[in-house]
C-alpha cells in the first residue's frame, strides 16, 4: 500500500522462497522504508560483505545501487 518492503530475501534467480530467508522473516521482508521513502532499514548487512578482504564482495552491489538512484 505504501511501498514500504523494498527488500525481500530471495534466491540467485530472484525467487522468494523459505529456503533463501535465512531468518524466518514474515514474507521474506529484508529491508523497509519510512512513508517518504527517505529512511530505511534492513537486516542483511551489506558492508560485511563489501570487501575481498571480508571474503565476499556481493554486498557492495547493493551500495553501489544506491548511490545511483540517489
Amino acid at each position: 500500500m505504501h511501498r514500504q518492503i523494498i527488500y525481500r530475501y530471495c534466491d540467485a534467480e530472484g525467487n522468494i522462497t523459505a529456503t533463501a530467508n535465512p531468518n524466518g522473516a514474515i514474507h521474506n521482508i529484508a529491508g523497509i522504508c519510512n512513508k517518504e521513502r527517505n529512511v530505511f532499514g534492513m537486516m542483511p548487512h551489506p558492508e560485511r560483505a563489501s570487501n575481498e578482504a571480508l571474503g565476499n564482495k556481493d554486498g557492495l552491489k547493493v551500495f553501489e545501487h544506491l548511490f545511483q538512484i540517489c
